[in-house]
Order: C-alpha cells, then sequence, then structure tokens
C-alpha cells in the first residue's frame, strides 16, 4: 500500500487536505473535482516519499484530473477520462478511492455520466 496525500496549498494561511487515501501503488491515479491547485506526496509503506509534486496549477475545465508519477514527480492534466482510464484508481475529495467503471460525456461537455465502485473489507 501508499499513502497519496494531496493538498490544497491556496486554502486559508497554510493550506488544506484535500485528499488522503492509501491505495495499492500506482503510476496513474484519477481525482475528482480537483482544487485550481493540488501538491501531491506519494508515500510508500515504510514513509518515505516516492513521487511529489508542488502547486500544481489547473490544466483545462474538467470534472477529472489525472495524476502521473514519473521519475519521482506528479504531473498534473485535467481530462475528460477516455477508454484509458477504465479500471483506474479515483480518489473522491475526503480520500474515498473508488474504481472507474464507466464514463461517458456529451461532445460539448454540458452533461456527463460516470460509474465507480467502491469496495471495503476488514
Amino acid at each position: 500500500m501508499e499513502i497519496w496525500d494531496l493538498w490544497y496549498p491556496k486554502a486559508g494561511a497554510t493550506g488544506v487536505s484535500f485528499a488522503r487515501s492509501s491505495i495499492d501503488p500506482a503510476d496513474v491515479v484519477l481525482v475528482h473535482a480537483a482544487p485550481e491547485y493540488l501538491t501531491v506526496t506519494v508515500r510508500g509503506p515504510d514513509g518515505s516519499v516516492r513521487a511529489e509534486g508542488k502547486d500544481l496549477p489547473v490544466t483545462a475545465d474538467t470534472p477529472i484530473t489525472r495524476l502521473r508519477c514519473t521519475g519521482g514527480k506528479i504531473e498534473r492534466e485535467d481530462i475528460w477520462p477516455t477508454e484509458e482510464d477504465i479500471g483506474r484508481v479515483v480518489l473522491l475529495p475526503g480520500g474515498e478511492a473508488g474504481i472507474l467503471l464507466n464514463w461517458w460525456n456529451a461532445a460539448d461537455h454540458s452533461e456527463w455520466r460516470w460509474q465507480v465502485e467502491f469496495y471495503n473489507h476488514r
């Protein structure tokens, strides 16, 4: 497991947590309703930093953000999901993690429909 810690650095005096989630290791993660800036830290099970991205600005007006780990850095791309994103982890505000099962959007991006599966066990 690894911890994805997403921080909104422009809120208040020092920022506020947007989402924190413990998920299976992933090089690409989707985020729903990400704020205009994100600072992201990915930590391994021992607490060591695997990747970071600081004050990543929004790249487009979309409902989904794709975060990609590349060489210890996090890259941000705001997207309309495609077939390649089906099956990826989606982080929601607060940190709940699900799997994107289906995505559809109108050609003019005026509406969209999506399905996410959530699974938990003790």
